[in-house]
């Protein structure tokens, strides 16, 4: 990392815990049609990342055997500078770079797709079980996390030494995602409640999430 080298991470730990806190990856892959970065849902095992989507889909297709781009973004506020030159954000992100391998395996693709599923919420084993037909018409790609990196910002605002003394405010506006409480389908008819994983969820922001998993 070249770019503001000092905000790099490299220890695995670091690149693990944003995995874990984040919710959505961004995918990017070179195509035919030129370069695509999609927002996906993903899976880890600490070892490989998963990703997966419709058989069909453009992206994961054309990435199988070929190197991918993956990240990950936290966003934890908004620093406010006395100038707009200066304005940043306090951020978490992990950058993950690797060849794509599809899963084709059936038992390796459940794990995956499981490990996708839970990621999230642990709700995997709360509903119908996938159907082959399901898994036929899923794609799975794991890419290594091999070669991953970290980038992370905190703190305050970084002005010019000129401007600290001057009339303008500077701070940090905090940013929290918080999972709220779960309401029901409109075309719900079975007589049941939300699976207590799903409950749990609550009130949650995704790190306390993750703790609680940890736990």
């Amino acid at each position: 990392m070249r770019r503001g080298a000092g905000r790099a991470r490299y220890a695995k730990e670091d690149v693990l815990s944003i995995l874990d806190a984040g919710l959505i990856a961004h995918v990017g892959v070179s195509t035919s049609d030129g370069p695509l970065v999609l927002p996906m849902a993903y899976g880890h095992d600490g070892e490989c990342l998963f990703l997966h989507g419709a058989v069909a889909n453009h992206l994961l297709g054309t990435g199988a055997g070929q190197e991918v781009c993956v990240t990950v973004t936290c966003l934890d506020g908004l620093v406010m500078a006395r100038t707009p030159f200066h304005n940043s954000m306090n951020y978490r992100s992990a950058l993950i770079r690797g060849t794509a391998r599809r899963v084709d395996e059936d038992e390796r693709k459940g794990y995956a797709l499981k490990l996708v599923t839970d990621h999230v919420v642990e709700n995997w084993d709360s509903g119908r079980p996938p159907s082959p037909s399901d898994l036929r018409k899923t794609l799975v790609l794991e890419v290594p996390l091999t070669e991953a990196s970290a980038k992370i910002r905190n703190g305050d605002p970084v002005d010019e030494p000129q401007d600290i003394a001057g009339p303008w405010w500077a701070g940090v506006v905090p940013v929290v995602t918080r999972f709220g409480s779960p309401f029901a389908s409109a075309d719900l008819t079975a007589d049941s409640s939300p699976p207590n994983p799903v409950i749990a969820l609550s009130g949650l922001t995704p790190e306390e999430r993750c703790n609680r998993k940890g736990g």
